[in-house]
This record gives C-alpha cells, sequence and structure tokens, in this order.
C-alpha cells in the first residue's frame, strides 16, 4: 500500500505521541518512511506544486468554491465536507487536495485506489487520521466494492462497522472515527458507483488551462528551478502543453537540458523553446510523433475515415485502449478528429495542420 502524507506545520496544534516501541520500528518501516519522504524534499524541482489557494494558477471557478467552503467551514469551526475531483489527468486534482490541508491546518494523506487491495488496508488509513485530515484517494473509481462499502459509514457517520468472527458466532462492532475530509480525484466519475458518489458534498470538475494560465504555470516553474526564461518563450512552452500543467512542467524540464547543453548561459525565448520542442517531436499544436501518425494514416491510407479503431490500431501499432484513452481525447477537443457510428474521422483542421488539402467529399462529410 502506497502512502504519502503531507504534514502541514502548525505550532499549536496537540500531536499524538507515538509510544517508544513504535517510534523505534517506524524507523525500520519503509511504509513510514515514504509517509516523511515530502517533509524531507528539498529540491527546487519536488517543490513546484503552489501551497496556498491564491498561488493556484487557473480553474478560477473552482477556487471560488473551494474558498467559500474553506471559510465557512472555518468559520464553523468544522471539517471540511468530502470532495470529488474528476477530469484528465495532469489538472492537479493531487495538488489541490495538498492546497485544502494547507489552508485547513491539517495535514494531508494521499493513497491511490489500487494500492488499497484488502479491507484493513483503508481500516488502517481511516483509524489513524487525526481529526480535520484530509484523506485524498487517487483513482477512486477502481476501489474494491469492500473497500467502497467500507467508506459509505465513514463518510457518513465517520465511524467503521467491523463484522468479528463467522457464521452464528459472527457480531458487528463500531468504532468511531475522526471527522475527517475525504478527496476523491478520477479521470471517470462515470465509472464511480452512485452510492459513493452521492456521498460527496462537493462535485467539482477540473477544465484545461487556457495558454496564458500555461504561460504563468511555465514563469511560475522557471523561476523555481532558477532557469532564465522570456514572455514569448514561457508562450512557445505553453502553447505546446496540450492545455495541462504537468505537461508544461515536463516540456520546460526539457527544455531547460537542451538550453544547458547546446546554448549554455542563454534565456530560454521562443526560438530556443521551438528548436528544443522540435526535437523531442512535440510540435506547434502539441502533438507527438503518435499523433501525427495516427492522422497521417487515416488520411493517407483511408482517405481521412471514417476508420475503426481497430483498423487505427492495427496499422498504427499502438493499443486500441491507449489510442481511445490517451490520444483521442486531445485530438478532439482541439477538432482534429471525430467519432461518428461509422468509425473515426479527420477533420479538415488535421489535414491543414499536417499539409495536406481535404478533399470536397471530406469536407461535406463534417459539414
Amino acid at each position: 500500500m502506497a502512502i504519502i502524507s503531507s504534514q502541514q506545520p502548525d505550532a499549536n496544534r496537540p500531536r499524538r505521541q507515538a509510544p517508544a516501541a513504535a517510534t523505534a520500528a517506524a524507523s525500520d518501516n519503509p511504509l513510514l518512511q515514504a509517509e516523511r519522504a515530502p517533509e524531507e524534499a528539498g529540491k527546487p524541482e519536488e517543490s513546484l506544486r503552489p501551497r496556498r489557494l491564491a498561488d493556484y494558477v487557473g480553474q478560477k471557478d473552482l477556487k471560488e468554491v473551494l474558498a467559500i467552503a474553506i471559510q465557512a467551514a472555518q468559520a464553523r469551526n468544522e471539517t471540511l465536507d468530502h470532495l470529488l475531483l474528476y477530469g484528465p489527468p495532469g489538472l492537479g486534482k493531487t495538488t489541490m487536495s495538498l492546497i485544502l490541508a494547507q489552508e485547513m491546518g491539517v495535514d494531508c494523506k494521499i493513497t491511490s485506489a489500487p494500492a488499497l487491495e484488502r479491507p484493513r488496508d483503508i481500516v488502517g488509513l481511516l483509524v489513524n487520521l487525526k481529526p480535520g485530515d484530509v484523506l485524498f484517494i487517487d483513482e477512486i473509481h477502481r476501489l474494491s466494492r469492500m473497500s467502497e462499502e467500507i467508506l459509505y459509514p465513514a463518510m457518513e457517520d465517520y465511524r467503521l462497522d467491523i463484522t468479528i468472527g463467522k457464521g452464528q458466532s459472527a457480531r458487528t462492532r463500531s468504532i468511531p472515527l475522526q471527522r475527517f475530509t475525504l478527496v476523491g480525484a478520477t479521470t471517470r466519475v462515470g465509472a464511480l458507483t452512485s452510492p459513493l458518489r452521492d456521498r460527496f458534498g462537493l462535485v467539482q470538475r477540473l477544465r484545461f488551462y487556457e495558454l496564458d494560465e500555461l504561460t504563468q504555470i511555465v514563469l511560475r516553474t522557471a523561476e523555481i528551478l532558477t532557469t532564465p526564461i522570456t514572455q514569448d518563450g514561457a508562450e512557445e512552452v505553453g502553447r505546446r502543453s496540450r492545455g495541462t500543467p504537468r505537461i508544461a512542467n515536463r516540456l520546460l524540464r526539457r527544455v531547460r537540458d537542451f538550453v544547458e547543453v547546446k546554448a549554455p548561459g542563454q534565456a530560454i525565448d521562443r526560438a530556443i523553446a521551438a528548436t528544443a520542442l522540435e526535437l523531442f517531436n512535440v510540435d506547434p499544436a502539441g502533438l507527438d510523433w503518435t499523433d501525427r501518425r495516427m492522422l497521417t494514416v487515416m488520411i493517407e491510407n483511408y482517405g481521412g475515415g471514417p476508420v475503426g479503431l481497430e483498423t487505427i490500431a492495427a496499422a498504427t501499432g499502438e493499443d486500441a485502449q491507449t489510442i481511445e484513452e490517451v490520444y483521442e481525447p486531445y485530438l478532439m477537443q482541439i477538432g482534429y478528429l471525430n467519432r461518428t457510428p461509422r468509425g473515426r474521422v479527420a477533420a479538415p483542421a488535421a489535414w491543414k495542420h499536417l499539409g495536406y488539402t481535404p478533399p470536397e467529399s471530406q469536407l461535406s462529410l463534417m459539414s
């Protein structure tokens, strides 16, 4: 079970004292060492996440909703309501949970649903939560049925219902829990069961980022990494980031590597960023080699479509599920690909981007 704990400093907050034996054992426990890792991290690369809501760039509507919820909870001296965040990966769901804990002055325990294989895994997490703590579960739609049912009374009534014994001697025991906030994150909100989804007081969607927001993120990250960059250089990196901060930060690191080797001492401007990202097969629309390969195969081999998913997978050598879940969403978002009842169709914008002239039949099909 992989768990990360983000400890928020608060000198006035009482802490439970662990027994000496438990403290000694913890020094050899790799799980507990993993929990301490974020506290001991001091490298700039590991401090890119904003720590306060005011420093979080983008997601204006979400920030406004959460700011109201935080102020209301603090005024009533209560814990935050349970929160479900959904949207594509890389948009800041984990970062937002850490910010919520920081704003509320509590700790944040981070885990993922696939790591909670057995009921005792999630029971151990819940029992050890302190008052007001935030429990972040990533990919929460992948929780096992038994773990999910354990969460129901924990979320509503802050208790654990445990069955002891078997058969006629079985009995149920309820264990009270500290009041806590569950933050669930998922890329597939439709895969959540209704009973679990309905127990979240706040359900919020994270959207893709605009170019000006990505530019701000790149400039902030460059400052943290002490990497000189111009405004137009940051815009060029942001433009190729597919609307995703995680990709923007990743591309900036690659451009930084390029500058340190090929142009030491120079600030990253538009020309340098473009040259570096072309080297890494990221074009001005954010398409990588696989994106372009998919669209090129559809245009050259099948006249732009319609063409079936399995046919595209066979022609490109990519897994059909990977194409559907990783590559298609962005291509559809920017208007380069369309799904029809007869199959996938390369849109006229994709033809023009790749240097082809869409035929009249393709234009009439999309009209």
